[in-house]
């Protein structure tokens, strides 16, 4: 059933505050074909063994409307490289196998998915082994068959909360969360700074208001200082464009040293 990623993501909380570690997950973003399927698979080696415990991976598309330049950069290398979905599916499931201490989520644009076929990607998605999707542009209002089909097959369709829904809005999400729910830190795209004071404070306490699910906090969490701060305020942080922006600096061996600084332990 679905609800067994949340039940993993209450498990290693609990392992880890057992240990006295700080008593966060960290889940990363990587853009498929960006630069190339072969880099993704040293990049997610690496973040594995930094101890990352969630990965997004994203399949390109051209109009990514959340994504800030860093993302919608890469979204667009990797399909100016030929990158196809098949490809993506199939990368997916290797790395699925190659690291099952890791829930892997499939994140994309409604578009990739409408192309697709939603019951058929959402199937595929499901016999791959991943543990969910994300796909930020369908609202609810409009997700009810693809959640309904989520819930038959076992995946989490990851639900969206931002700053600027009503207390209404939250509640309706949260009613139909499963597994987790990605809070926003911010308005705007993702990559920018986030400033993590009370305005955020004040959002997650909405989101938790609204929901009893694990929350992921991403959008602007760069540092140390701010998997800690979110560490008091969500079970999740959601790491993305700091990941690529130190890959193309230091190579993957500079993003297993980057993730392994963001917890005090490791």
């Amino acid at each position: 059933m679905s609800g067994a990623l949340e039940g993993e993501i209450r498990r290693r909380l609990a392992a880890r505050r057992a240990a006295g570690r700080v008593p966060a997950l960290l889940m990363s973003h990587l853009v498929m074909g960006y630069p190339s399927l072969e880099e993704n698979a040293r990049v997610i080696d690496a973040m594995a063994a930094a101890g990352v415990e969630l990965m997004e991976l994203q399949i390109p598309f051209s109009e990514p409307s959340a994504d800030g330049p860093v993302i919608a950069r890469a979204n667009q290398q990797a399909l100016d490289g030929g990158f196809k979905v098949d490809q993506g599916m199939a990368f997916a499931a290797e790395m699925i196998r190659r690291h099952p201490g890791v829930k892997f989520l499939l994140m994309t644009y409604y578009n990739i998915v409408f192309a697709r076929g939603e019951e058929r990607f959402l199937r595929q998605t499901a016999a791959l082994g991943a543990a969910g999707v994300i796909v930020p542009d369908l609202p609810l209002q409009y997700a009810a068959p693809a959640l309904d089909l989520c819930r038959e097959l076992g995946l989490s369709w990851v639900q969206l909360m931002t700053p600027t829904s009503r207390d209404e809005r939250l509640a309706e999400v949260g009613r139909a969360a499963d597994g987790l729910v990605y809070c926003v830190a911010r308005r705007g795209v993702t990559g920018q700074q986030s400033r993590f004071g009370e305005e955020l404070r004040e959002f997650i306490g909405r989101c938790r208001q609204a929901t009893d699910q694990p929350l992921a906090v991403g959008f602007g969490v760069k540092r140390r200082e701010d998997v800690a701060i979110l560490a008091e305020l969500a079970e999740i942080a959601v790491v993305g464009t700091a990941a690529i922006e130190v890959h193309l600096k230091e190579g993957a061996a500079g993003v297993e040293r980057f993730f392994r600084g963001l917890r005090e332990d490791g």
